[in-house]
């Protein structure tokens, strides 16, 4: 057998096996990974001549010795090749140096700044995934996109980094060669220097603004900051060419699909049914919606009050479950900003009518917590903290016997959704229950009210009769409870415009089905429309010698994604609204006629 196909076998193995072990590490500190994968590889491995230790063995220490065997064979085979190794690999000489008219030095700083940019452009092939919120990788990964976040902050710290010491690296090297007009330099079919450094002077600007200290003082200079992602993302692809920038396309495709279907469901005012204000600032909204929009526990929302401001979108965990309360979906916000305490200040007052824009919910996509009666476990208590709404590890505690929910504020939120995802259980299945303490703790004693929002409007206390629940509330600001009479639980009925829409799937009951036949459709039109501007505009004038303005091929092609991508997506958007609305206006009627009959 050919030693060079022998050798090239072994080199993409290795290749395979190197990303499997990139991704184990990315993996590491997820839940999929601790709840999911390890547990599966322990019972398979562990035994009675490796114990405990074999899936750390297997996971972390194999592949790289491996590795390491592979690659001593893959060299030995290559040691009696007649290819010169000067031919494979770049090597900076003094005679090279000189032929360019440099110093080594120069050279290899030249060099280094090329591969950094080359490194930094890996990153940001996968910065937008974790912020991709309808997309279909992260839950194929079993993770969720305000659980991943975290991920788009590292890969958006090291992109930056990289290219940040990229820009300098080359202005350096200009500088000490005096080629320093090549900042001004815009070449016709090649590396565009000025679409480079005004690429870098937007991403600065919008990576100033993610640090913690000017984040959390000022979130909305960091909300409008990251708008820059826009200039940032266009002269980049200027700079690189388009050829270059299939690297990073997939995610970045993905996301402004994802962001275009958010935008076409933020367009809609939704219909605002009720709400009840507490006397600790807190307020509750409730929202019509389809029976079709199904959620889990602990998914999230992005809220918008146009007369607040059309641009701020506020997160919010859901509280309702859509077993429970099928027409409705509700959200609990805490006046603490100034844009909630604006909220609380509208709606304090007489009002009739509030204008509202939603994105989502978001959320896991499947309910592993609630497999509990399908296995016995013995007692085990699991404790669970959400200060800050720590909460999205929440899907396997109903595992356990018992259940312990230590909350903080307002981050009792999630929780009342999985008390009332149990009540609903305890009503329709006969399976013992798992016993819940929650601990509530709070600042001051109105805060206590916030304990009445476990049942919905329409709930009663004999909902809770079923479960074996014990609630332990702590007031951590007040020596003594406070009693203020004048404040009291008020609920607000309003009165929807026949426009307002309630809440349905962006893309219907099989959101995942037409999500498939968006992005299949709208790249097969991408590849069609740049098939025919290639083949008759392009290669007439280029006859693929790379001499084309690489500016205008690049802006061609940014064009033909936007116009695929708003065909693809508008058009089944538009269709499948109408449907769902329809639809449910039909099932109104009905129960409206059948409420008439009986009376």
């Amino acid at each position: 057998m050919d030693s060079r196909f022998v050798r090239a076998t072994i080199r993409h193995l290795l290749t395979v096996i190197f990303l499997g072990i990139c991704m184990m590490w990315i993996m590491a500190p997820a839940n999929t990974y601790k709840q999911k994968w390890k547990p599966s590889i322990s019972k398979k491995v562990v035994s009675t001549y490796f114990g405990t230790q074999a899936p750390n063995m297997l996971i972390w220490t194999f592949p790289v010795l491996f590795v390491a065997s592979l690659g001593s064979l893959y060299l030995h085979l290559g040691k009696n090749s007649n290819q010169d190794a000067s031919q494979r690999l770049h090597t900076i000489t003094p005679k090279a140096a000189a032929k360019e008219g440099v110093k080594v030095w120069e050279m290899k700083l030249f060099e280094v700044a090329l591969w950094i940019g080359l490194t930094g452009n890996v990153c940001l092939a996968f910065l937008f995934y974790p912020v991709t919120r309808g997309s279909s990788v992260l839950p194929l990964l079993g993770l969720t996109s305000e659980g991943s976040i975290k991920y788009h902050i590292w890969l958006g710290h090291m992109t930056m980094v990289l290219f940040t010491i990229h820009g300098i690296c080359y202005i350096i090297d200009w500088a000490v060669t005096g080629n320093i007009s090549e900042m001004l330099k815009w070449s016709h079919s090649h590396i565009s220097n000025v679409a480079g450094e005004i690429a870098l002077l937007g991403g600065l600007g919008l990576w100033a603004a993610t640090f913690p200290q000017i984040r959390r003082k000022t979130f909305e200079l960091f909300f409008y900051a990251h708008h820059l992602y826009i200039i940032f993302v266009f002269f980049f692809i200027l700079h690189v060419g388009i050829d270059y920038t299939f690297i990073m396309l997939p995610g970045f495709y993905l996301f402004i699909v994802d962001r275009y279907l958010r935008f076409l469901q933020s367009r809609t005012s939704v219909r605002l049914l009720s709400a009840r204000l507490l006397p600790c600032n807190v307020v509750e909204l409730n929202f019509a919606k389809t029976h079709g929009l199904t959620y889990n526990p602990t998914s999230i929302m992005f809220v918008n009050v146009p007369s607040i401001s059309k641009l701020q979108w506020h997160p919010f965990t859901v509280s309702s479950n859509s077993n429970m309360e099928p027409d409705k979906l509700t959200v609990i916000i805490k006046s603490e900003g100034s844009w909630s305490t604006k909220l609380h200040q509208m709606l304090s007052s007489p009002i009739k009518r509030l204008d509202v824009s939603i994105e989502g919910p978001y959320g896991p996509q499947s309910n592993h917590f609630l497999r509990f009666a399908n296995k016995s476990y013995q007692l085990k208590t699991l404790f669970l903290l959400s200060l800050l709404k720590n909460y999205l590890t929440v899907q396997i505690f109903f595992k356990h016997d018992t259940i312990v929910m230590v909350s903080g504020g307002s981050g009792i939120s999630p929780f009342i959704s999985i008390i009332r995802e149990l009540i609903f259980r305890s009503k329709i299945c006969q399976c013992k229950t798992p016993d819940m303490i929650l601990i509530a703790v709070f600042k001051s004693s109105l805060d206590l009210t916030m304990l009445d929002l476990l049942l919905p409007m329409t709930g009663s206390p004999s909902d809770l009769s079923n479960l074996k629940l014990h609630i332990e509330a702590y007031v951590t600001k007040e020596k003594e409870p406070t009693t203020d009479n004048s404040k009291r639980v008020r609920s607000i009925l309003f009165k929807p415009l026949p426009t307002d829409k309630p809440m349905a799937p962006i893309l219907g009951p099989n959101s995942w089905f037409w999500l498939a036949a968006i992005i299949s459709s709208s790249f097969i039109m991408f590849l069609i429309l740049i098939g025919i501007i290639t083949r008759f505009y392009i290669y007439p004038r280029d006859h693929n010698k790379n001499e084309f303005s690489a500016s205008t091929k690049a802006v061609l092609n940014v064009l033909a994604i936007c116009v695929c991508r708003n065909n693809g997506s508008s058009k089944n958007q538009t269709k499948l609204q109408n449907r769902i609305c329809k639809t449910e206006a039909r099932s109104i009627e009905a129960k409206e006629n059948k409420a008439k009959q009986k009376q």
